[in-house]
């Protein structure tokens, strides 16, 4: 069993920035799949950006140039840089790991975005 943390949610003003973490507890031997994804009220959840254990990273073309996604295996960390932030980007984001055993999903953070 995989136990996700995240941290770093909280109300921004248009144009922010905030920066997310995601600290993996617990069997986190070869997690090699991270990422992260947003639900807003009425709407699907939807992949944001992810990131091998090796360092390939892929992002929503609705982020890219914005955020940027970072891991530190040493300390079983994912990071998301959020940058110039826009209200309809207020959602609960929510932290995924995947390994050879299964997929595990943190409880989430809620960023809000004001406008």
């Amino acid at each position: 069993q995989v136990q996700l943390e995240e941290t770093g949610g909280g109300l921004v003003q248009a144009g922010g920035s905030l920066r997310l973490s995601c600290t993996a507890s617990g069997n986190i031997l070869s997690i090699n799949h991270m990422a992260w994804y947003r639900k807003a009220p009425g709407k699907q959840r939807e992949l944001v950006a992810s990131i091998t254990s090796s360092g390939p990273t892929t992002y929503a073309d609705s982020v890219k140039g914005r955020f940027t996604i970072s891991r530190d295996n040493a300390k079983n960390t994912v990071c998301l840089q959020m940058n110039n932030l826009k209200p309809e980007e207020s959602a609960v984001y929510q932290c995924k790991a995947e390994n050879a055993f299964g997929v595990y999903w943190g409880q989430g953070t809620q960023v809000t975005v004001s406008s």
